[in-house]
C-alpha cells in the first residue's frame, strides 16, 4: 500500500489553517473538475482531492493523520503503525471521503469505511457518539483493573488551527475483555443541544505489544526455547505464563514448531481461553573445539540427513 500525503496532494503546508485547506482544495477541485478539465487524468486527480480533503477539512481525522509525522512520503510503501490512532477521540466513524466516491486503500486503512456509529439523528438533539482506541497490558484482561486514561480531542482553534485538547477519565477494565471489544461509558460522548443527552464514549481496547506473548482473541501463543537435547529427550521446564509460571513437561522427539496446549489459560472468559506453548529449537554455538567435536560426535552417531524428503 502506498502512503499518500494529502497536504501535498492539495498544495499547502502542514500548517494551514482550516481556511487555507478550503481554499487549496476549492481551487483546484475547480481546475480538475471531469466535466470541464482538459488534463488527461483529471478524474483521478480530482477523486484525490476529494478525499484529500475529507480528511484535513475534519479537524478530528487531520488531527490523527498528522500523529503520523512528516517523514513519510507519498508512494513510500506503508503500514499504519499499531495503535496508530490510541487515544484520539472521534466524533463517528463516519469517514467515507463523500456519497458518490470509493475510498482508497490507504484511506480505509486509516478511518475504515462507513460504519453507521456515528452521528445521533434523534429529535431530541442528542449528542454525537464518541469513539476512541485505548491500549491496556495483556495483565490487564487477566485480572482486571482501574486505569486512568489521558484522550485527545482535535479542536479548532481562534485562527482556524488544529490543537489537541487531553481529558483524563477513570475506566474500569472488565476481566476477561478481549482486544477489539468496546467499552460504553454513558454520557461521555459529545454534549447535547436543547436539553438533549450528551452521547456515549465508546472506547474501543487494543493490547500493547508484549515481549513474550501473542494474543489471537482469547488465545495466548508463547514461544518457548528449547535445547535439542531436550527436545529430543524430554523435560520438564518452568515456562513463564500471564499469571505465573508452571511447570510444563515436554514429550520426548518433539519436534520445533510442535504446539502444546494448557487449556483454559488463555484470557479468562466463557469459555475461557487456552495457551499455546510453541517449541522453538536453540542450537548451542560450535564456538570451541570441545562443542565442535560435540558435533562431529552427533554426526558420526546418528545416521540423519534432514533432507531426505526434499526432491530434486
Amino acid at each position: 500500500m502506498k502512503f499518500k500525503d494529502y497536504y501535498e496532494i492539495l498544495g499547502v503546508p502542514r500548517s494551514a489553517t482550516q481556511d487555507d485547506v478550503k481554499r487549496a482544495y476549492r481551487k483546484l477541485a475547480r481546475k480538475y473538475h471531469p466535466d470541464v478539465s482538459k488534463v488527461a487524468d483529471a478524474e483521478i486527480r480530482f477523486k484525490e482531492l476529494g478525499e484529500a480533503y475529507a480528511v484535513l477539512k475534519d479537524p478530528e481525522k487531520r488531527a490523527a493523520y498528522d500523529q503520523m509525522g512528516s517523514e513519510w512520503k507519498t508512494g513510500q510503501d506503508f503500514q499504519p503503525p499499531p495503535g496508530w490512532d490510541a487515544g484520539f477521540e472521534f466524533s463517528g466513524r463516519d469517514f467515507a471521503a463523500g456519497p458518490d466516491s470509493e475510498p482508497s486503500d490507504f484511506f480505509e486503512a486509516l478511518f475504515g469505511r462507513r460504519t453507521g456509529g456515528g452521528q445521533r439523528a434523534h429529535m431530541h438533539a442528542q449528542g454525537q457518539d464518541h469513539h476512541a482506541k485505548v491500549m491496556i497490558d495483556l495483565a490487564d484482561a487477566y485480572s482486571g483493573a482501574q486505569r486512568a486514561i489521558s484522550l485527545r480531542m482535535p479542536v479548532l482553534d481562534a485562527q482556524g488551527n488544529v490543537t489537541v485538547q487531553e481529558r483524563k477519565l477513570d475506566v474500569s477494565i472488565p476481566k476477561g475483555i478481549r482486544a477489539g471489544q468496546h467499552l460504553r461509558l454513558a454520557g461521555q460522548g459529545g454534549p447535547g443541544t436543547g436539553g438533549g443527552a450528551a452521547g456515549d464514549l465508546y472506547l474501543e481496547i487494543a493490547f500493547n505489544p508484549h515481549p513474550q506473548f501473542r494474543v489471537d482473541g482469547r488465545d495466548v501463543y508463547l514461544d518457548l526455547p528449547l535445547a535439542p537435547w531436550e527436545a529430543a529427550l524430554g523435560a520438564s521446564i518452568a515456562a513463564p505464563t500471564p499469571e505465573g509460571p508452571v511447570q510444563l513437561t515436554i514429550p520426548p522427539n518433539s519436534a520445533a514448531g510442535r504446539q502444546l496446549r494448557l487449556k483454559g489459560r488463555g484470557i479468562p472468559g466463557t469459555p475461557p481461553g487456552d495457551l499455546y506453548v510453541v517449541l522453538k529449537l536453540v542450537l548451542p554455538p560450535a564456538e570451541t573445539e570441545s562443542a565442535r567435536e560435540a558435533y562431529r560426535a552427533m554426526a558420526r552417531a546418528f545416521a540423519f540427513n534432514p533432507r531426505t524428503k526434499q526432491k530434486g
